[in-house]
């Protein structure tokens, strides 16, 4: 089952991409993370809690990114393996400039295989939207955080604090005075 989408955030392209090339940061927008383990830059571990009607599957989680073009496109796969179930994704994402923001196209190929994965695409389908909007959802706070950390924590001074603002006007000053 393939989905996809776009996304609009209200953060610099770089700020987004910083926050979904983090295997730890990404582990945070999940839902259903237990734990998280990372073995290197380009592999990583998660048990993860997929909700599923009235309880959940357990699944292990192996992921490995396959490509990456900073800041604008990535590529990774996660293969999960849990009772009843058998999961294999591929999913990418590119990233471009919006205005001050960032518009994020994203797409994720998705199969499950086993019992869970008899169930079919009709009832799969749902549950694998309600899944991407969490971590949509997710990513979008925390990206809108992280940029707001950003705006003037630099000099240690808040955007809106009288601080940031000069009291004198810059440049010189003229009088247009007549007597």
């Amino acid at each position: 089952m393939i989905v996809s989408g776009t996304k609009e955030l209200s953060a610099p392209r770089d700020t987004v991409w910083e926050v979904i090339n983090d295997p730890a940061e990404m582990a945070k927008l999940m839902p259903g993370v237990e734990s998280f383990e990372i073995t290197d830059e380009r592999h990583w571990t998660a048990k993860v809690k997929v909700p599923l009607g009235l309880g959940g599957l357990k699944m292990t989680m192996n992921f490995e990114r396959l490509e990456e073009r900073a800041p604008e496109f990535a590529a990774m796969r996660a293969k999960g393996t849990g009772v009843g179930a058998l999961m294999d994704m591929k999913t990418s994402f590119t990233l471009s400039e919006a205005g001050e923001g960032t518009s994020m196209a994203w797409e994720a190929d998705v199969k499950i295989a086993g019992p869970v994965g008899a169930m079919g695409q009709r009832v799969l389908q749902p549950i694998v939207n309600q899944q991407v909007q969490q971590v949509l959802g997710a990513l979008e706070t925390r990206v809108s955080e992280a940029a707001a950390s950003r705006g003037g924590a630099e000099q240690g001074i808040h955007p809106a604090s009288p601080e940031a603002y000069s009291a004198e006007p810059e440049g010189p000053t003229h009088s247009t005075e007549e007597s």
